[in-house]
């Protein structure tokens, strides 16, 4: 290297300041996540996905925003883990009773995850008793009623 010039290292998501292995601090952790709780798999699943959310095929801001599902907890199988944004993660996992008018693919992957579930297949609208009879609110007879 020239004298007076500096090499400056960079993460290849374009941040200058490199924590270890080349990488920013962000970078690192979504490495180190990857290894540990998807067997490396993650990056492999979102760019099969092409960084969407397999049900709604909303796209994220950037790759963090999309969340990668595991369909069988814990088991890091490429094909058996699917990209989801955050709303249909959500509702995958807290959602307890679901109307089967949801999504295919979204009522598939909240049966795996909720076997006992509750699964309402249509509202049901129709009154069993009478109707409640009606009451005057006055008994007044000085009170006209309004028009």
């Amino acid at each position: 290297m020239k004298a007076g010039r500096q090499r400056v290292l960079h993460c290849p998501c374009g941040n200058a300041k490199v924590l270890a292995l080349g990488l920013c601090a962000t970078c690192y952790t979504l490495k180190r996540q990857d290894e540990e709780y998807f067997g490396g798999l993650r990056e492999t699943v979102l760019e099969r996905d092409g960084y969407r959310c397999r049900v709604c095929d909303a796209s994220g801001r950037d790759k963090r925003s999309i969340i990668v599902h595991h369909r069988v907890p814990g088991k890091s199988v490429l094909n058996l883990m699917v990209s989801l944004c955050p709303g249909c993660h959500a509702k995958v996992h807290r959602t307890r009773a679901v109307l089967s008018a949801m999504p295919p693919l979204l009522l598939t992957l909240w049966r795996e995850q909720h076997p006992v579930g509750h699964e309402q297949r249509q509202l049901d609208f129709a009154t069993s008793e009478a109707v409640a009879r009606t009451i005057l609110l006055f008994q007044n007879e000085d009170i006209e009623p309004v028009r």
